[in-house]
């Protein structure tokens, strides 16, 4: 289940959407950053951390996408952080009457009804401002940015240079934009804010796709910023997770793609929904 890819940090990547998540060994046990999509590979990720002697002291989610903000009952009752932003935008959806159907009906057909949904989105938000997490481990800086979705942050772990990034600068997802008035350029933000610290990146690790070693941190913001700045100018971007070079399964991208260009009417001008394209084949 788990890959070491730097010192005191494993990976554990699912198989529909290759959701990757990260375990940060501390002083006293381990904490999750987007804990896995479905009940029985949250369920085998907890038994094998069991089996390791690994306790699960806390938790994090990236943003509050449906398959980054998940928990199962096995990882314990233990401090889930967010940003002030994740947590409260998951505290308005939850508020809801009905939420839990609309949860549901988002879901890929291919793991309906595999999702636990009761202990969703149950995040304890953070000081605005927090660039740290409380816990007994190593020191991890919290990068939040806008882009993707209200509060994104990605999370550096400066004593051996991993880039946890939640769904930025994947090699299999474009770009997804957040609902904002100006969902380009925030983007952007977005991506200048990260390469403020890529030059101090070992290994970056997707919220989708395959973890990055050396170099790969900036190769993928380059990468994303050539197709927002395409996307920008009403040209076809040269870039290959859609068309012709997307990889076999991944093609879906390319629709994606054409959706994301669809919405945005005017660029830089009109808003569009991530939440209505989350990481899913819908």
């Amino acid at each position: 289940m788990l890959t070491k890819v730097a010192e005191g940090v494993l990976v554990h990547q699912s198989t529909l959407l290759r959701n990757n998540t990260v375990v940060i060994e501390g002083e006293k046990g381990v904490l999750l950053v987007d804990p896995g999509i479905t009940e029985d590979e949250m369920a085998c990720l907890a038994n094998d951390l069991a089996e390791s002697g690994r306790t699960v002291v806390a938790g994090f989610a990236t943003h509050p996408d449906w398959d980054h903000a998940l928990w199962h009952p096995a990882f314990g009752d233990v401090p889930r952080y967010g940003t002030d932003r994740c947590a409260a935008y998951l505290r308005d959806l939850r508020s809801k009457a009905n939420w839990k159907a609309g949860f549901a009906e988002g879901l890929p057909p291919e793991i309906a009804g595999e999702v636990p949904v009761d202990l969703f989105g149950l995040i304890t938000a953070l000081p605005a401002g927090s660039t740290r997490i409380p816990w007994d481990g190593p020191e991890l800086r919290i990068i939040e940015h806008p882009g993707h979705a209200p509060g994104h942050a990605a999370l550096l772990v400066e004593k051996c240079g991993v880039l946890v990034a939640g769904d930025m600068l994947s090699d299999v997802l474009v770009p997804m934009f957040d609902d904002t008035a100006d969902p380009l350029e925030d983007y952007l933000t977005g991506l200048r804010i990260l390469d403020e610290v890529a030059g101090d990146v070992e290994v970056v690790v997707p919220g989708h796709g395959a973890v990055g070693g050396a170099g790969q941190a900036r190769a993928r913001i380059d990468l994303d910023r050539a197709y927002v700045h395409a996307v920008h100018d009403g040209r076809t971007p040269d870039d290959p997770r859609i068309g012709s070079s997307a990889e076999p399964g991944w093609e879906w991208v390319s629709d994606l793609h054409a959706g994301q260009v669809q919405r945005l009417a005017q660029p830089f001008g009109m808003t569009q929904s991530s939440r209505d394209c989350p990481d899913v084949k819908s």
